[in-house]
């Protein structure tokens, strides 16, 4: 796999990152802290579990008598990802040694939810008044289709066929990282975009929903309010309708930009209206461990570069003509190949080819992704050694120097060159230099005084 640059943490990991009273605030609703019960590593609920109806603090001493020697680094991490949310309040009894409670908010409101129950702020709508409610099998189908839609419209508006409502400026923060602003007529793809492509779903989702919190102080919006809202919405029900109105001013807001990225269907009724929440809104509250299975793959490359996508997504199409050319597109069928023209393209647009070969790896298509290797070794090694013409040369901005009125003077600003650590190429016998850029006023100085 690729080194990675662009981290798609998961929703705890932007809650863990919040102020402590802002945490405090988002622990007072029981379901928020069932969303943390829920995120968190097996020893760390149970821990949660063990210490919500003791109100002492608890010596680390003792936790880490619990597991067995060989689960210790389990125990250091589940440590740490408790102590990060503010689930467990760390502190220093008298004796100095270190000890551990569940926070006061986050107690209690979890001890309310588990020994009284808890509603949602709103309940499914009846079935006789939204007869038009779409299956679940449709509803996927239109959340992926919506969510693709508005990846293309991250890489270029011009490939959309129906642009998304999303306002420009909201748009250029999501492509903050993802474009190049070198050419503002034509953007290209950054190398972190291009593995912001190769991301699981929910990975890519996790990241854009964290541009959108990071960036609601500018809107005016609250970032404890809108985690908020966002992890309830991840406790409604798949396919069920909820009606619009018992949304606030500020959550009627969120929900709109939330059905362009695919989050939830809108619908109107006669006179009602609702809002359907879909499989990615529920994935929400779910770690990245639990989310990201393995998708089925679609390519096909043969030991003679061509490569075969049993796709009809546009967006496939637009990746793979990233590193590939493609030749022609059927209704579910893109054919191009890889060829040297096109690599060296990509690779001038920072693709690496780790990248690409990780990328044909993953979606390898099921009749080949069982073999090993998944893709052939001629086609990964010749992508590899094309990258590798391109870094034969190493460019440096330098200075060169000659015409040396003595030896002395030419040796002198040999070592004044060495001291600065700039000396990059020298010839005593023709008394020529090179030094880098950033070390030349030292020699010219140097050179000065000799006269």
């Amino acid at each position: 796999m690729p080194e990675v640059r662009i981290i798609a943490k998961n929703f705890m990991d932007m809650v863990a990152s919040m102020p402590a009273m802002k945490l405090d605030k988002l622990y007072e609703n029981g379901f928020i802290c069932e969303a943390i019960l829920r995120s968190l590593p097996p020893l760390a609920k149970k821990y949660v579990l063990q210490l919500l109806h003791i109100d002492v603090p608890v010596a680390a001493k003792l936790l880490e008598e619990w597991v067995l020697p060989d689960g210790f680094s389990k125990h250091r991490v589940a440590i740490d990802r408790l102590v990060q949310l503010r689930v467990f309040v760390e502190a220093v009894d008298r004796k100095n040694e270190k000890t551990y409670k569940v926070s006061p908010t986050y107690q209690g409101s979890l001890q309310k939810l588990l020994v009284h129950g808890g509603t949602l702020p709103r309940e499914p709508m009846p079935s006789n008044i939204t007869v038009r409610l779409p299956t679940l099998e449709d509803l996927e189908a239109w959340a992926l289709e919506q969510w693709e839609c508005f990846l293309l419209q991250l890489i270029s508006s011009s490939l959309v066929e129906k642009p998304s409502n999303i306002s420009l400026s909201l748009m250029k923060v999501f492509q903050r990282r993802l474009l190049s602003q070198r050419d503002k007529d034509t953007p290209k793809l950054t190398e972190s975009g291009f593995q912001f492509l190769l991301m699981d779903t929910n990975a890519q989702l996790w990241y854009i929903i964290r541009e959108y919190i990071s960036n609601s102080e500018e809107r005016g919006v609250d970032a404890a309010d809108l985690v908020s809202f966002m992890l309830e919405l991840s406790f409604h029900v798949i396919g069920e309708a909820y009606n619009i109105n018992t949304l606030t001013d500020f959550q009627r807001n969120i929900i709109k930009d939330l059905a362009d990225l695919g989050l939830v269907k809108l619908q109107q009724g006669r006179k009602e209206s609702w809002f359907i929440p879909t499989k990615l809104a529920t994935n929400l509250s779910v770690s990245l461990a639990d989310s990201s299975s393995r998708k089925e793959g679609f390519v096909v490359v043969e030991t003679n570069f061509r490569v075969y996508a049993y796709s009809t997504s546009k967006l496939h199409c637009e990746i793979l003509r990233l590193f590939s050319r493609v030749e022609y597109q059927l209704p579910n069928l893109i054919v191009g190949a890889i060829t040297k023209e096109s690599l060296y393209n990509a690779f001038e647009n920072g693709i690496t080819a780790e990248q690409i070969i990780s990328f044909l790896q993953q979606n390898a298509h099921p009749r080949v992704a069982e073999r090993v290797p998944s893709v052939p070794e001629n086609v990964t090694d010749q992508i590899r050694l094309w990258e590798s013409d391109l870094n034969r040369v190493e460019m440096t901005e330098s200075y060169y120097y000659d015409e040396f009125p003595s030896r002395d003077v030419f040796e002198g600003a040999c070592d004044c060159a060495r001291e600065w650590n700039g000396l990059l190429w020298e010839d005593s016998k023709k008394m020529h230099m090179v030094v880098k850029t950033e070390v030349h006023p030292h020699v010219r100085d140097y050179l000065r005084r000799q006269k």
